[in-house]
């Protein structure tokens, strides 16, 4: 059987041969049913064609009330330049996305409509939905969409993650987009000519940072001047404390008959830090409906109270613990070595980190960042630590006196991890210091660290969070490595929709993270949150999203 995209179509032929292999292990559905969406097939086409039925949605929503939620608020800024899903989900209320990734691993169309990516992916035809209004009554077009990613490839816009998603289409001399890549074809066409195959640009525009915003728009008047398209606008942001979205009572949002809602009247944010205990004293007090997330012994304290429901999903959601092969210590560099860097992920054990760090809840990773939730994912030989090893492979560079100072917030699970991870340094006879930082601090400067921990979301194929964190010179390059080897085969990867011809390149993509040392990534996380009986829509998402027109109680 032929399966077609939304526009009518067929799938590439490697997206049903993927599908065969989704059919025969379940543990890859979910990254097959991101594959053939980002390919522009239905959600009900993507499961038909692993033989399963899209799951059904309960529609027993009432109208009106007010939810409120635990979650840090953090100051607003330039959307490109989002580093924290936290900021997204405040200004989701009116900035919206062309695309959702959904739990299920499915993309589903918003403010496009559909799409269409010709066979070696080299080719996107975007079809912007019709009838989509800017609050302020301007009509939404092709022109907003083109602008919009326009936008994404000026890599002179310091920290602008996006440029990272859309390299395929940035002319490199000029650091901004290809002349002709971008094409308006009419109102609500537009279409992307890339020079060579991508296969991840719908995921990247479903990524937090890639909010749709309006002509002219100005990070430092958004609150004041808040044009977007949703459904809802910003009533306070107080950063620490609160921020409050309320229902836009003049704006017809397009998305009703696309998904329903908008449900509630007021969606609240409240900050309570960052310790888990006030927000377990917060929901016994009632003074919230839901949290954002929730870790380690915390999740079983919110299962004892009354009247709470626990939500989970299994994510490629991980903590990283890494040097920085560019930092300069007392004018040298020490994590230039590769030596160096090897002993330091020789020496630690990342089943302990699991267990140490986040009470085993989750699966045991292998230091390149990339799992068996992703499609592309290669098994490569297990590896164990060698504390001998590591403290052997110190004294050959050099090293063994120096004393590396290990950095990490102060919040519970990513501060126990990096504990865990200094505990084994000091059992293989490597000296660390250990220096914990208030997230005020720390997030100042969370790339530039020598030696420390980062936590980061799920992405829904691996060669994403490779070109994000890993490729030279990308904004998000924590780890200060460079290595043309590996760009040369992230650039072949991007390109191949085959899974199979993708993994062989992942293997050895893989092999070289790790042969290099150049991280410490120790599991993969499953999320928690809890919701009070009776809301919907607020349960943990996958890339830490919550979407305020899907929220709703139904008693």
């Amino acid at each position: 059987m032929t399966f077609l995209t939304r526009t009518g179509t067929p799938l590439p032929a490697a997206i049903h041969a993927s599908a065969e292999a989704a059919k025969r292990d379940p543990v890859n559905r979910r990254e097959f049913l991101a594959l053939a969406s980002a390919f522009g097939a239905t959600a009900t086409t993507a499961y038909a064609m692993i033989g399963m039925a899209a799951p059904a949605h309960a529609a027993a929503h009432k109208s009106g009330g007010t939810v409120r939620m635990q979650m840090e608020v953090r100051a607003l800024k330039d959307p490109r330049t989002y580093d924290w899903s936290q900021i997204a989900n405040i200004t989701r209320g009116w900035l919206e996305y062309l695309a959702i990734w959904e739990n299920d691993g499915t993309f589903t169309p918003a403010l496009l409509e559909s799409w269409e990516i010709n066979e070696d992916a080299t080719e996107y035809v975007l079809n912007v939905r019709k009838g989509v209004t800017w609050n302020d009554g301007t009509p939404f077009t092709a022109n907003d969409v083109a602008r919009n990613i326009t936008g994404w490839c000026d890599k002179s816009v310091e920290g602008n993650s996006m440029a990272g998603r859309f390299a395929t289409l940035i002319d490199e001399d000029s650091g901004q987009a290809i002349e002709g890549a971008i094409t308006v074809v009419d109102d609500h066409t537009v279409k992307l000519s890339l020079p060579r195959p991508d296969i991840t640009l719908i995921p990247g525009m479903a990524d937090y940072p890639a909010a749709i915003v309006p002509e002219g728009f100005d990070p430092e008047t958004m609150l004041d001047n808040p044009v977007g398209t949703g459904a809802y606008l910003p009533e306070s942001v107080e950063v620490g404390i609160k921020a409050v979205l309320v229902k836009n009572p003049d704006h017809t949002w397009w998305g009703t008959e696309v998904y329903g809602g908008p449900y509630i009247d007021r969606l609240e944010y409240i900050d309570y830090g960052t310790d888990p205990s006030a927000f377990v004293a917060a929901a016994e007090a009632e003074e919230i409906d839901a949290t954002y997330s929730i870790e380690g012994e915390f999740i079983d304290v919110f299962s004892t109270l009354d009247g709470w429901n626990q939500n989970e999903i299994a994510t490629g959601a991980t903590i990283v613990i890494r040097p920085n092969q560019l930092a300069e210590v007392d004018g040298k560099t020490p994590y230039a070595d590769a030596r160096v860097r090897r002993a330091l992920a020789m020496a630690v054990d990342n089943a302990v980190l699991l267990e140490l760090g986040y009470a085993g809840r989750g699966l045991v990773a292998e230091n390149h960042h990339v799992g068996p939730m992703h499609p592309e994912y290669a098994e490569l030989p297990p590896r164990e630590a060698d504390p001998e090893g590591a403290r052997a492979l110190m004294e050959e560079a050099g090293m063994a006196d120096y004393e590396h100072e290990l950095f990490s917030i102060d919040d519970a699970w990513r501060k126990d991890t990096t504990d865990a991870v200094a505990a084994q340094l000091r059992d293989a006879g490597i000296k660390v210091k250990r220096t914990i930082l208030p997230g005020s601090t720390f997030w100042n400067d969370w790339t530039k660290y020598p030696f420390s921990s980062t936590n980061w979301n799920a992405r829904p194929l691996g060669v994403q969070i490779w070109a994000l964190a890993y490729r030279s010179g990308e904004a998000w390059n924590e780890f200060g490595w460079s290595n043309p080897e590996f760009d040369a085969l992230l650039t072949e990867a991007l390109s191949v929709a085959d899974v199979e011809k993708r993994r062989a390149l992942m293997a050895k993509g893989e092999a070289l993270i790790q042969n290099e040392g150049v991280t410490i990534q120790p599991y993969w996380r499953s999320l928690y949150n809890h919701t009070r009986e009776g809301l919907v829509g607020a349960g943990h998402h996958i890339g830490f999203e919550y979407h305020p027109a899907r929220m709703a109680w139904t008693s």
